[in-house]
C-alpha cells in the first residue's frame, strides 16, 4: 500500500514508519519539523517538509502521488501547554486536521487512522475506562483530540470516509537495541524527565502527590511504542476490508502510579536520584486505565513490550546511548 503518514518525524510517527516500511508498504512523510526530527526519518520514505495548514503544500503533497491510506499523528501534544495555549491547540489540532482531511476526500482517500488520547474521557468515572465512557476533556489538549474525532463520524456519514480512533493512553519506551527513542521538545512526560534526572543524577519534580489515589500521584496505563505501532498495522489490516467508523483504547488494562514508575527507574538506573514534589499541573486526570478489551477481542492486538520493566530498561538504554 502507498501510505501517507503526518507527524512521521515525531516520537511514535518514526517508529510507526520505519514498521511500515519493513512491511513492504511506500511511505510519504509530511511533517513541519517544528517539534519533529529530520535525521529519525527512515531514508527509505519520501519526506515532504511543510505545514497542514498550508493549502499549496496540502496541493502538492496530494498531487504528487496516489494514497491508499492515511495515519494522521501530526499535533500538538502536551496538556500542560494546551492550558496555557488552547488557540493553538484548537487551530493546528482541529482546524487543520478537518482542512487536511476535507482534502484527502477530495482525492478519493477514504482511509484514515487517527491519533486521539485517553484524554477525551477527563476524570473518569468508571475504571478500567470502556470507549462507550462519558467524554469530559480536562484541557485543551484532550478536547481538541475529541473535536476530531466528531468531524471524522460526520465525514464518514456524509462522504463515506472509513476511519479507525486509537485512543492512546500513555504511550512510552525506545527500541530494544537503543537506536531509536523519545526526545519531545518541549519534554513533558514522566519517563524521559526522570530518565534525565537519572542519567544527569539531578533532581525530578513530581507534579502532585494529593490525587485520589492509593499513593497519592496519578495513576497512567503505559504502552510501549512498539506495541502501539503494532496497534496501527492490525487498524490499517482492518480498514482493507471493512468500512464505517471504529474507536479502540490502546492501553494493558493496568496501570502504575508516577511514584511506581520512579521507583522502577531508579531501580534500572541504580540512581537514587532526588525526588521533589511540585504543584499539580492544570488538566491531570486522577486515573487513566484503559479497557483494552475491543482491541484485544477485534484485531487480535496484544501487548508485547508494555510490563514496566521491559519499557524503562529500553527508555534507560536509550537515554544512556545519547547522554541526555
Amino acid at each position: 500500500m502507498k501510505i501517507l503518514v503526518t507527524g512521521g518525524s515525531g516520537y511514535i510517527g518514526s517508529f510507526m514508519v520505519k514498521r511500515l516500511l519493513s512491511d513492504g508498504h511506500e511511505v510519504t512523510v509530511v511533517d513541519s519539523l517544528e517539534r519533529g526530527h529530520k535525521d529519525v526519518v527512515d531514508s527509505r520514505a519520501v519526506l515532504k517538509i511543510g505545514n497542514l495548514a498550508d493549502s499549496a503544500f496540502l496541493s502538492d503533497v496530494f498531487g504528487s502521488s496516489s494514497f491508499d491510506a492515511i495515519i494522521h499523528f501530526a499535533a500538538y501534544i502536551s496538556m500542560g501547554e494546551s492550558m496555557q495555549k488552547p488557540f493553538m491547540y484548537f487551530d493546528n489540532n482541529t482546524h487543520t486536521a478537518a482542512k487536511f482531511f476535507d482534502e484527502a476526500i477530495k482525492h478519493d482517500i477514504k482511509k484514515i487512522i487517527f491519533s486521539s488520547t485517553a484524554g477525551v474521557y477527563g476524570n473518569p468515572v468508571k475504571v478500567p475506562i470502556p470507549e462507550d465512557h462519558p467524554k469530559n476533556p480536562e484541557n485543551p489538549y484532550g478536547e481538541s483530540k475529541l473535536m476530531v474525532e466528531k468531524i471524522l463520524s460526520w465525514y464518514q456519514k456524509i462522504h463515506g470516509l472509513n476511519f479507525i480512533v486509537l485512543r492512546y493512553f500513555n504511550a512510552c519506551g525506545a527500541a530494544l537495541d537503543g537506536s531509536m527513542g523519545e526526545a519531545h521538545d518541549p519534554e513533558t512526560h514522566l519517563i524521559p524527565c526522570a530518565m534525565k534526572a537519572a542519567v544527569t543524577n539531578s533532581a525530578f519534580t513530581m507534579y502532585g502527590n494529593d490525587y485520589a489515589t492509593p499513593d497519592g500521584t496519578c495513576v497512567r496505563d503505559y504502552i510501549h511504542v512498539l506495541d502501539l505501532v503494532d496497534a496501527h498495522v492490525k487498524a490499517l489490516h482492518k480498514l482493507q476490508d471493512t468500512t464505517g467508523g471504529f474507536y479502540y483504547n490502546v492501553g494493558t488494562g493496568k496501570g502504575f502510579s508516577n511514584k511506581e514508575v520512579v521507583d522502577v527507574i531508579k531501580k534500572i538506573s541504580g540512581v537514587d536520584f532526588e525526588v521533589k514534589i511540585g504543584p499539580r499541573r492544570p488538566g491531570d486526570a486522577n486515573e487513566l486505565v484503559a479497557d483494552a478489551s475491543r482491541i484485544m477481542n477485534d484485531l487480535q492486538f496484544k501487548p508485547q513490550y508494555s510490563d514496566l520493566e521491559t519499557i524503562v530498561k529500553s527508555a534507560w538504554q536509550w537515554h544512556t546511548s545519547k547522554k541526555s
